[in-house]
């Protein structure tokens, strides 16, 4: 207690005056009241409005309620102007040094000791245009609402913290354990476990490390190579050191490699079963997710984790439950402000960075899931104004760099996912308006096509063109590139086929383009070095295969005679091939596979009436595979297949569930119709 006798406690006395003889308490109230700087706690903490007034305020006389008048905690100060200055001076004098100008003496820690300190949880804001994002430490929180700009940056630093608080407490207590509130968490496993009994030897995952780093990361880029190779290797030394977050990610990866392996090669490498590691990996995954609360996560490390576990179980999940899921991604990347430049928002080169790489992944994906769950939906946040990545290697960046990398001309390691975004958003940004399956007035198909070769050439010049065949990746990306372009005229052309007003010329060009897309997934999957990339050519296709196999085979069924004989046999040498290199086609599990089976079987036996001709061991092995399911794959009316079939490219491939399976698969052979609506998908393979 201090010498003058006031409390420690900052709780604050106040001295009643004695009322006058004769004078009521009710005809001194106003005398004996006295007035706080600050409100009562407990109006504080029941978060009402407090009056103020001593030594009791109105709502705690009325409610009869314990009224202490305390001290609120002083604000934390901002940093003060020589903090700054200190800061410019450590980066100027590191500029010096670098270039010899400024000689070095004095302690080697001399740079770190100039260097202001940040708390391990302090979000910083940062204003843009619409909105602002908090950010800080891997966290941002982008934050585009009325109702919070009209918050302080303070307030917001708080809510943002406080929220940040909450995510390892918010838990409630059940007799099953502790269930987290978030229901998707629910979904997946309900509670928070531990999960050090899943990871891996450090053998194992360094080799886990390298098949995702040679066979997945190509494909996406949402990762940084050099400083993930870093957390690999000291967390699987010492699992027990991982945190939430770290776990998240390295079980993503594990789950990644060990999907992009064949059975024969996972049990040389492992000496384990293929089924067995994917479903471990994958359950500690789901739970390593729930274990961060990643449905609140402003992480972009759990993110990249959610989408490259949700790119690992696209055979796990049925198509509509996988939308949902991959809506979930996107919902995160918006909250976390992908959807924004992160060089316009101030942040740092290496985070700027990564975060448009991780949005043209994440924002895209979700647009393949919703046309496999039949929705025409392109999920783009309005206004967004993200650039695509720099066409930069990843020993270009690194964490911390203040210093904006200089971008490449040539081919490097985002080259395939450069490409894609390239001819993507190029398609996205100014010709929306062919995702609508409709015929085109003269005016709008020149238009089209100047989009269509405007997008051709930009990938053409900034991509193609510095392309070795000799690299797997290179081959691949012309694959895709070219296959898309030529995915973008056939849709423009295939109206005409709708509304039977296609000219025989125009429906001999329109084979051209479905030949041409047919040929390059043959030599996509002919090169030697693409074994490795697999995992995602086979489900995926190329971009217009579906489309092009589709309007092939209808030909060959409805319009034979605008082909010669010769042209004919070639069409069914290139189907032979196609299921060759695709032989997840004959396992019926797909609604699209089962109807491009019974097509492919129609279109046969139309030939084969008209030509003794022997049948080839895909037709056989599509046979048999049909009659194991019974009646439901005999020969149908044409009605099932009235071209244009109304079939939908969707890859149909996540459906899993064998009841509803088998009630889709009946009510084909009666009025079941796919929706080709939407055949192109711009963005993603």
């Amino acid at each position: 207690m201090a010498t003058d006798g006031a409390p420690q406690s900052g709780v604050v006395p106040i001295a009643l005056a004695p009322a006058k003889a004769g004078q009521s308490v009710d005809s001194n109230k106003h005398s004996l009241q006295s007035f706080m700087p600050f409100i009562c706690r407990t109006c504080a903490r029941r978060k009402v409005k407090c009056d103020k007034a001593g030594p009791i305020c109105s709502r705690c006389r009325k409610g009869g309620f314990s009224c202490v008048y305390q001290a609120p905690q002083p604000r934390s100060q901002k940093r003060k102007l020589h903090d700054d200055t200190i800061e410019k001076l450590a980066r100027y004098e590191k500029i010096l040094r670098e270039n010899g100008l400024l000689e070095v003496n004095g302690s080697e820690n001399d740079e770190e000791l100039l260097q202001p300190s940040e708390s391990p949880t302090h979000v910083k804001p940062v204003a843009s245009k619409t909105g602002k994002l908090l950010t800080g430490h891997g966290r941002s929180r982008y934050i585009d609402s009325h109702l919070w700009h009209n918050l302080g940056d303070d307030e917001m630093q708080d809510l943002s913290n406080e929220e940040e608080e909450d995510r390892t407490n918010n838990f409630v207590s059940t007799t099953a354990g502790m269930i987290a509130p978030d229901p998707l968490s629910g979904a997946f496993l309900g509670c928070q476990q531990d999960i050090l009994q899943y990871h891996p030897s450090h053998a194992d995952a360094m080799q886990l490390w390298k098949m995702h780093a040679e066979n997945v990361e190509p494909i996406c880029k949402v990762l940084h190579i050099p400083s993930t190779a870093k957390l690999v290797e000291s967390v699987s030394k010492y699992p027990e050191i991982a945190s939430k977050t770290e776990e998240c990610l390295l079980f993503a990866i594990y789950l990644c490699a060990t999907y992009s392996v064949s059975a024969e090669e996972c049990n040389k490498k492992f000496r384990q079963d293929r089924s067995t590691m994917m479903q471990s990996f994958s359950l500690a995954v789901r739970q390593a997710l729930v274990n961060a609360s990643f449905l609140r996560t402003t992480e972009i490390s759990v993110l990249q984790a959610f989408y490259l576990y949700l790119l690992s179980s696209r055979s796990t999940y049925d198509p509509h439950t996988y939308w949902i899921l991959t809506g979930i991604s996107a919902r995160i990347g918006q909250r976390i402000g992908l959807h924004r430049d992160g060089e316009s928002l101030g942040l740092p080169p290496f985070e700027a960075e990564m975060r448009r790489r991780l949005f043209y992944q994440v924002f895209p994906h979700d647009s393949r899931a919703s046309q496999s769950a039949g929705i025409d939906f392109m999920s783009l946040p309005e206004g967004w104004d993200t650039k695509p990545p720099l066409n930069i290697n990843d020993d270009q960046i690194w964490p911390g760099m203040t210093e904006k990398p200089v971008e490449r001309n040539g081919a490097t390691d985002m080259i395939f996912c450069l490409s894609r975004a390239c001819v993507g958003k190029r398609l996205a940004t100014s010709g929306g308006k062919i995702n609508g399956a409709r015929n085109w007035s003269s005016l709008e198909t020149q238009e089209t096509e100047k989009v269509i070769s405007l997008a051709e050439s930009e990938v053409e010049e900034k991509f193609i063109r510095y392309c070795d065949i000799v690299n797997p990746l290179h081959f691949l990306t012309i694959g895709l590139a070219r296959s898309g372009i030529t995915a973008m005229r056939l849709k423009l052309r295939l109206p005409k086929i709708w509304d039977k007003t296609a000219t025989d010329e125009e429906k001999r060009q329109l084979m051209q383009l479905a030949q041409k897309t047919l040929d390059t997934d043959a030599a996509v999957h002919s090169h030697g070095g693409t074994g490795r990339f697999q995992w995602h050519i086979k489900p995926f296709f190329l971009w217009g295969t579906r489309d092009s196999f589709i309007f092939m085979l209808a030909t060959l069924l409805k319009d034979r005679d605008i082909l010669s004989s010769q042209e004919i046999e070639n069409c069914w040498s290139t189907i032979t091939q196609l299921y060759r290199n695709h032989d997840e086609l004959f396992e019926g599990r797909k609604m699209l596979d089962v109807a491009l089976g019974r097509l492919t079987l129609k279109a046969w036996d139309s030939w084969q009436e008209e030509r003794d001709v022997p049948e080839p061991e895909f037709i056989n092995k599509l046979r048999h595979s049909r009659r194991n399911q019974g009646n439901r794959y005999q020969k149908v009316d044409d009605r099932i297949f009235p071209f244009p079939a109304a079939i939908s490219s969707s890859d149909s491939s996540l459906t899993s569930d064998a009841s509803s399976l088998d009630a889709a698969q009946i009510n084909m052979g009666q009025d079941f119709e796919f929706d080709m609506s939407d055949w192109i998908n711009y963005w993603q393979l």
